[in-house]
């Protein structure tokens, strides 16, 4: 998602007249999206890693400690995932668009 937050930020804001911060929010945006389609994806191949369902009762479903435990679950899977997503910035490259713009590097002045 880093590589299409960088390609709306560049392409589509630049395009529309929107601030990074909107970009980034369109990005964040299209992430969710992605991450509600793809849900399916991912409980499909747990199962075929042998990672099932467990079987609860209504009761044992409706307790705090299971209610917790998604909760954590989710939490832990989002941030993995954001973390593994961090792995494009280590391929882009370092500079801001004013960088792009003219060439100079931002806090220093032409020759």
């Amino acid at each position: 998602m880093i590589v299409a937050g960088d390609y709306i930020d560049t392409r589509i804001g630049t395009v529309l007249g929107i601030s990074t911060m909107a970009a980034a929010a369109l990005g964040n945006t299209i992430s969710d999206v992605a991450g509600i389609a793809s849900a399916w994806y991912v409980e499909h191949f747990a199962e075929k890693f042998g990672i099932h369902t467990p079987k609860l009762t209504p009761f044992q479903a409706n307790s705090w400690q299971v209610r917790w435990a998604i909760n954590a679950g989710r939490a832990i899977g989002v941030t993995i995932g954001c973390l593994l997503g961090m792995i494009p910035l280590i391929f882009l490259p370092i500079g801001s668009k004013s960088e792009e713009k003219d060439g100079v590097p931002k806090n220093r002045t032409k020759d």
